[in-house]
């Protein structure tokens, strides 16, 4: 009889095998976005859905700076509104991005910089082929923006994608780490990066850090462009596993949702997809990768 109490106590109290297996703490997005066909008022319901405490959020397409910033004052417990930067004003440097850079920077919603694009391969009929130098006028007005605001720089390279010009595009990136060498620079999208080049800029930069979106299996097998794959199978490769181990401040959680289909459904088993990763690594560093980081950089409450 003894035997089967402390038996029942602890099946009782046991999570079920699955829970176990999957990582349960808060998870923020630290970069995504969102376009005019998407009903900004389900955002909200579309993180609670895939089970996301926040998100640093800027807007694309018709998206207004006035829309981003009426969500974040309704829901700010759930939305940090991010200054855009991309378009085409951006890209020819017209006027009209000055303007609207000016405008997000003296609301007071706007507590983060979002991407800033510098090489940017073509998408389909969804977006143009983008390069814009990092000392080029448009991007210093964002990257010095950033900076005294005391926001994280995020900068959006594609390495992999960039064929003979990565050579030219990491020297780049290096020289802007160089010359900021006490304030954190991200690199959306892992920066398309190989695990020897995370390897050596980790090494090399104590200011650089990689935002993890578009770089596991669901989102890559819906995509033709060349992430980086922090993923062998379900879990990460040992490689990167052992990095991100090692190097858990280096490392943020961002998902990059852009269209209706990225935020239903598909988010959810992004998110879900990464809680099973998170479950393999040390608990230290899924705190950080999964919030702490974000928390710790954009010094959110």
């Amino acid at each position: 009889m003894k035997r089967f109490a402390i038996c029942a106590f602890f099946c009782f109290f046991a999570l079920p095998a699955e829970a176990q297996d999957i990582w349960q703490g808060k998870i923020i997005d630290a970069h995504s976005q969102v376009d005019h066909f998407v009903d900004l008022s389900a955002i909200p319901g579309y993180l609670e859905q895939a089970g996301v405490s926040k998100v640093i959020l800027a807007a694309r397409g018709k998206v207004s700076p006035e829309d981003i910033a009426a969500l974040a004052r309704n829901h700010p417990d759930k939305v940090v509104a991010s200054v855009r930067t991309k378009g085409n004003a951006y890209t020819k440097n017209a006027p009209h991005y000055y303007t609207l850079l000016k405008k997000q920077l003296g609301m007071p919603e706007f507590k983060a910089m979002a991407e800033i694009n510098l090489w940017h391969a073509q998408k389909g009929n969804k977006a143009p082929l983008q390069e814009v130098a990092a000392s080029g006028p448009q991007a210093q007005a964002a990257i010095n923006a950033a900076i005294n605001k005391g926001w994280p720089v995020v900068l959006h390279y594609e390495f992999r994608g960039a064929g003979e010009r990565k050579t030219a595009l990491m020297a780049e990136l290096e020289s802007v780490l160089k010359e900021h060498p006490n304030h954190p620079f991200l690199l959306t999208h892992m920066g398309q990066v190989d695990l020897s080049d995370a390897e050596r800029l980790i090494a090399a930069y104590p200011n650089i850090h990689f935002i993890t979106s578009w770089s596991n299996t669901l989102a890559i097998n819906t995509s033709g462009q060349p992430w980086t794959n922090l993923f062998d199978g379900k879990g990460f490769a040992d490689g990167w596993r052992a990095l991100m181990s090692a190097h858990p401040d280096r490392f943020v959680l961002g998902f990059d949702n852009v269209f209706e289909g990225h935020w239903s459904s598909f988010y959810g088993k992004q998110v879900r997809f990464w809680r099973k990763a998170l479950a393999t690594l040390p608990g230290d560093a899924a705190n950080k990768i999964a919030h702490g980081n974000a928390e710790r950089l954009w010094r959110l409450n």
